[in-house]
């Protein structure tokens, strides 16, 4: 066979090998969790026959990805409230999981409110406060009010995977306890630096650290704050 003729063999069997290197997957009590970064905030879990989108958005590439069978929104913002690409993914089925705020648009969303846990679609899920403490537009208001919007805990074959959402390093991330995996945003001005989220994550010592939602963020400020960290292993990901 000539070597023209071999090249689109190779093509095509060198595509799926590629997509296949954009997850991550992480052994737990219950089977694998694959993990795909998408784009900016948007994540998709596939764990256990369930497919999990996490702030699906418009302008990641969903190209062959499977439709969800649970969506997490953690706030009304674009980047994080999308309803087109909501529309898109899910089908018969699908559970939309998201605060009040976004509820009044995405009606027939399951509502849970900050600090609370439920059990939705078999997975324990709990909605931690995601907020700006200092950051805002002008002076006397902030990006993201306390109470608006969740960051989330989901715990996949007992692994506590924790979605930050836009959020500065509050209290309520500092508690968190016995996160195995953690996303965690830093992006100016809208939530916080690399070396403030750094410190957050030094606070609650995560296994495992994704960087997300960091646009133009300088992730070695992130990575350099944490290398001496023992047990915390940073993951950086194409996300943009």
């Amino acid at each position: 066979m000539k070597l023209r003729q071999l090249f689109p063999l190779f093509l095509a069997s060198a595509i799926p090998l590629m997509a296949a290197l954009a997850s991550d997957t992480v052994s737990t009590s219950q089977g694998p969790l694959k993990i795909t970064p998408i784009k900016h905030a948007s994540v998709m879990l596939e764990f256990g026959g369930k497919v999990i989108h996490v702030d699906p958005w418009s302008q990641g590439d969903y190209t062959g990805l499977p439709k969800a069978d649970v969506i997490f929104i953690t706030d009304i913002h674009g980047d994080h409230m999308d309803p087109a690409k909501i529309a898109e993914i899910k089908k018969d089925g699908t559970v939309i999981v998201a605060p009040a705020a976004v509820a009044k648009t995405v009606t027939e969303a399951t509502v849970i409110n900050n600090g609370e846990s439920k059990t939705i679609a078999g997975i324990q899920v709990e909605a931690v406060p995601m907020y700006n403490l200092v950051r805002g537009p002008s002076t006397g208001k902030l990006f993201h009010d306390k109470g608006r919007g969740n960051g989330y805990v989901l715990t996949l074959g007992g692994k506590r995977i924790y979605f930050s959402g836009d959020t500065e390093s509050v209290p309520e991330m500092k508690a968190l306890k016995n996160i195995d995996i953690a996303f965690v945003t830093m992006n100016l001005p809208y939530t916080m630096p690399p070396e403030e989220a750094a410190e957050g994550v030094k606070a609650f010592k995560p296994k495992i650290v994704y960087p997300y939602h960091y646009r133009n963020s300088d992730l070695n400020v992130f990575t350099n704050a944490l290398k001496d960290e023992k047990g915390i292993e940073v993951r950086l990901r194409n996300w943009y």
